[in-house]
């Protein structure tokens, strides 16, 4: 398999972000991570989405930390600091699934609670419902499971343009389609500091088109089965959401309503807040974490 691999000095100095990275070997790739806290701690695995990577929970980290919680925060296959296969047909929503699953047992991590957003919940969750024994808690931002049935109008106008754009600049992306407060440059540039060129974007490129929006797409059937488990799923869950997001914002009743063991949780809302809940509120949204471990 060809990968390329993001050079290092792309990532020196980026505000907020003291972090030394790990690496763990997921199907002969470099998969890296953060690994913050006590080693015996209990522990909080921070799943990101499109396109950003572990940089994006640099604001709750802390929070996290102060509260006495191990915090470990992979970067996917395709971005921040791990391996990027050039090959787009790599890239399949089992394949990130398997990928995240590797990483759970490379590392030996256990007794997890689940934080996810955008595709880190649509890949995280599908983890947590084929390795329940995993995971004792998970907590959900703006994110899906989609079943097939129709996405949302800003999602499709946004996978639309994923696939038009001449350039996928992440930064300017996030700033102009996904948060409330504005990023400083310095910030925008740690966002675009996996990608130097589209040859490594073929991960950023083609998650947008693996959401299953159909019902004859081929993820369909896992995604159903995961939700088979989640709707019998009695251990706590929690959302911390954005309404004001316009691809994903409606869809909180869906883990609400649909899983048992969210029933009775404090669940919270967040504005002004975007797509990316994490950056625009994430002070405020680890201290809800931190609360409700607790």
């Amino acid at each position: 398999m060809e990968y390329l691999r993001t050079p290092d000095d792309r990532f020196f100095g980026l505000p907020e972000w003291p972090y030394a990275p790990r690496y763990a070997q997921v199907d002969g790739l470099r998969m890296a991570y953060i690994d913050e806290g006590p080693a015996d701690a209990p522990t909080l695995l921070l799943l990101h989405g499109e396109p950003t990577w572990g940089y994006l929970y640099r604001r709750m980290i802390p929070v996290l930390l102060a509260g006495g919680y191990r915090v470990v925060a992979p970067d996917l296959i395709g971005f921040g600091r791990s391996d990027k296969p050039i090959d787009r047909a790599t890239y399949t929503y089992a394949q990130h699934v398997a990928w995240v699953s590797e990483f759970v047992r490379a590392t030996a991590l256990s007794d997890l609670t689940l934080f996810c957003q955008d595709w880190g919940g649509l890949i995280g969750l599908r983890v947590a419902a084929e390795h329940p024994d995993s995971f004792s808690r998970l907590i959900i931002a703006n994110t899906a499971l989609p079943d097939g049935s129709p996405m949302s109008q800003g999602f499709m106008r946004w996978q639309n343009a994923s696939q038009r754009m001449e350039f996928m600049d992440c930064g300017f992306l996030l700033q102009v389609s996904g948060l409330a407060r504005e990023l400083t440059e310095a910030e925008m540039n740690a966002y675009r500091a996996p990608f130097p060129d589209e040859t490594y974007m073929a991960g950023a490129r083609q998650f947008p088109l693996l959401v299953p929006t159909s019902p004859d797409d081929p993820a369909v059937p896992a995604n159903l089965a995961a939700w088979r488990v989640l709707q019998a799923w009695t251990k706590p869950v929690l959302t911390l959401w954005a309404p004001e997001d316009p691809v994903l914002g409606t869809y909180v009743s869906d883990f609400v309503e649909r899983i048992p063991g969210a029933a009775g949780q404090p669940h919270q809302t967040f504005a002004p807040a975007g797509h990316f809940i994490q950056d625009d509120a994430g002070e405020a949204v680890a201290a809800a974490v931190v609360a409700w471990l607790d």
